[in-house]
């Protein structure tokens, strides 16, 4: 089964990579693909180019084993649609590989808002990410049948699950990271010391002479 995780990651940070290592052995992933958003469909735009937030993810996965930077975002034009990413990856992949897309609690508390959410379960599973003992979610009509407990069954089924991933989420945030950057404080052991390399090195995050 492959997993696959999205997001501006700007920058990546152990915010992402702790819980996405924890879910990738709990549900015994082939690979986990980390895919930096290049232009993602917000109000907001990421402060560091897509260029320089694809290389700081794969600094950050280049000696794991199992985890993948998967780049197709950075070469399509347009806006950086789910959907159609997961379509790509079907394109690739066909249609009997069983596919699970991670994403955090708070973000899937607004998962039906996403563009074409419903065109996105019937590409993938979602791994919904939350502190153990937090997963306490409001069961609407549209999960109740899709809603599981077994790992089993993410394998045997291709799509269209929801499972529920108690992980050991940081209290980091990429956002809390800009922020010290900014004010001349280091990112080490927020990210791994190749990122926080990078990131000095190409003076990100810091205030515009």
């Amino acid at each position: 089964m492959i997993g696959i995780l999205g997001g501006t990651f700007d920058p990546i940070h152990f915010g992402h990579l702790r819980p996405a290592l924890e879910i990738f052995e709990q549900l015994a992933l082939d690979e986990l693909r980390f895919i930096p958003s290049a232009n993602p469909p917000h109000r907001w735009q990421p402060e560091a180019s897509a260029e320089h937030r694809l290389a700081m993810v794969k600094l950050a996965v280049n000696d794991v084993e199992g985890f993948v930077v998967d780049d197709r975002e950075y070469y399509r034009d347009g806006a950086s649609y789910t959907v159609d990413t997961l379509a790509s990856i079907r394109e690739e992949i066909g249609s009997t590989e069983p596919l699970c897309m991670l994403i955090g609690m708070d973000a899937f508390e607004h998962f039906t808002k996403w563009h074409d959410w419903q065109g996105i379960l019937k590409l993938t599973h979602l791994v919904i990410s939350s502190r153990p003992g937090t997963n306490h979610v409001k069961i609407e009509d549209w999960m109740t049948d899709r809603v599981t407990d077994a790992i089993a069954e993410l394998h045997k089924q291709p799509i269209g699950k929801l499972f529920f991933a108690d992980v050991s989420q940081l209290d980091l945030s990429a956002t809390f990271l800009r922020k010290q950057l900014l004010e001349g404080k280091s990112s080490l052991f927020a990210t791994p010391v190749e990122v926080s390399e990078y990131i000095e090195r190409n003076k990100l995050y810091v205030p515009s002479t």
